[in-house]
C-alpha cells in the first residue's frame, strides 16, 4: 500500500508546479538585480503558496477519500 492516496500526489504535483511558477516568476524581473515587485514580493509569494500546497498534501489523511 502508498504511504499517500491519489489526492495526496494530485496536490504534490499541483504545489510543485506553483514553486517552479514562483522561480520563473522571481527570474522574470528586469530592474537591477531583481529589486523590483515581480523579484521581491510576487515571486517569493507564490513560492511560499507553493510549499504551502506541499505541505497541506503531505499532511493531508488519505483514508478520508
Amino acid at each position: 500500500m502508498l504511504p499517500f492516496g491519489k489526492k495526496n500526489y494530485r496536490l504534490m504535483l499541483i504545489g510543485l508546479a506553483v514553486l517552479v511558477l514562483g522561480f520563473i516568476i522571481m527570474s522574470l524581473d528586469s530592474t537591477t538585480f531583481g529589486f523590483g515587485f515581480i523579484g521581491l514580493t510576487l515571486g517569493p509569494l507564490t513560492v511560499f503558496a507553493g510549499f504551502m500546497i506541499e505541505i497541506a498534501a503531505i499532511l493531508h489523511n488519505p483514508k478520508e477519500e
